[in-house]
């Protein structure tokens, strides 16, 4: 194998939009690709915060709207990396595909493509399960094919790379010929498994089988357990035994919460309420340490117990047989670095100090894996 070059000697040029946190920029970085970022764009101040605090640069806070052919051409870019809004293509979204206005920035990316003088040599696309049916889907095909690329599209869960981390993701994987896939035969293909970016054969994985309990079931066995991305791993012998005392996360005691970040014993702030315990049990994901799998963390996560991530259960598990109520169990939320470390984002990512907890969770929300797009990066700049 040999990574490709625009020119001989130097370093792929990069834009990366839609920056957030630098989910993309680690997994270049992971994935060891010979590449700079020439330039990041995202409309988040707070997420631009992070992405500086962490790289020393601060990305473009313009409106991508605003951007000509000539502009991106400026950049003299090989490589454009993009993870758009997602809520055009969810069912709390309310599917409105490309009619919705968090869409139109990506559709005018789409169209000033083939208006540059110097398009890219290769894009990539990562959005939610579900953007793949989209109208906008199939305008960015329509609009790669006409334009002389190929295209190999995937979806991948970090569960398939060992992680017990529950969040498939749609990627699309685009080369301008002459540049071409080292397995061009899943060219204008949809995977749902990454054994071609792993490099090695497996059988092709349907729909129906990826879906399947037999297939989680194998994953499983790979997997590592959850304990091995906890910070708090002897949570239960470092907080005060009632739960029940603990500071619910309505929004009208968040002010109060966040207060609590000072507070003697800062670990209190991640315990569940015993009263959202008792309320929504039965719609909790709850995991334990040795578990291999927890359930994505979605920007809501810490404001609300249902739907938003699992939640995990102190208490060793092999006594969850023995304990005769959910207090027992003593819940507790994820903390921030520890879905970091889901996320596979590295250990020296930090937050900086003035961005809240809620921040934090969100910001994570709408991040990405870095151990799956890593090797989806590696397979994209590499060749035979």
């Amino acid at each position: 194998m040999e990574v490709l070059r625009k020119e001989e000697g130097k370093p792929w040029r990069v834009l990366e939009f839609y920056s957030g946190i630098g989910g993309m920029r680690y997994s270049l970085i992971k994935a060891e690709v010979d590449a700079v970022v020439v330039e990041a764009f995202d409309i988040n101040d707070v997420a631009n915060d992070v992405y500086e605090h962490n790289f020393g640069h601060r990305p473009h806070q313009g409106n991508i709207q605003t951007f000509s052919a000539v502009d991106l051409d400026n950049y003299k870019a090989d490589a454009w990396l993009l993870s758009p809004p997602c809520q055009p293509y969810t069912r709390q979204g309310l599917q409105k595909g490309s009619s919705d206005a968090r869409a139109s920035s990506f559709l005018k990316i789409l169209k000033l493509i083939p208006q540059t003088s110097r398009p890219p040599l290769m894009l990539f696309v990562e959005n939610v399960v579900g953007f793949e049916t989209s109208d906008t889907h199939k305008r960015m095909i329509a609009m790669l094919r006409e334009n002389h690329f190929d295209t190999q599209e995937f979806i991948l869960s970090p569960l398939q790379f060992d992680v017990p981390y529950s969040r498939p993701r749609y990627f699309c994987l685009a080369k301008r010929k002459p540049l071409s896939f080292r397995n061009s035969e899943f060219n204008g293909k949809l995977l749902w498994t990454p054994g071609p970016v792993l490099g090695f054969n497996e059988s092709m994985v349907t729909t129906e089988e990826a879906d399947s309990q037999g297939y989680l079931n194998k994953l499983l066995e790979t997997c590592r357990p959850i304990i091995d991305f906890l910070e708090l791993k002897s949570f239960t012998s470092e907080v005060i035994p009632d739960s029940g005392t603990m500071l619910a996360n309505s929004s009208e005691s968040s002010k109060v919460t966040e207060e609590r970040n000072g507070s003697d014993n800062p670990l209190n702030q991640y315990l569940v309420p015993s009263s959202l315990a008792e309320r929504w049990g039965n719609a909790m994901d709850i995991v334990f340490p040795e578990s291999k799998r927890c359930c994505c963390f979605t920007k809501s996560y810490f404001r609300y117990v249902k739907g938003t991530g699992s939640l995990l259960a102190t208490v060793p598990g092999k006594m969850k047989d023995k304990v005769s109520s959910l207090q027992e169990l003593r819940l507790r939320y994820f903390t921030p670095r520890e879905v970091a470390n889901l996320h596979s984002f590295p250990e020296d990512f930090q937050f900086p100090g003035h961005v809240s907890l809620r921040q934090r969770y969100a910001l994570l929300g709408n991040s990405l894996s870095v151990g799956v797009v890593a090797p989806l990066f590696h397979y994209l700049f590499t060749h035979e």
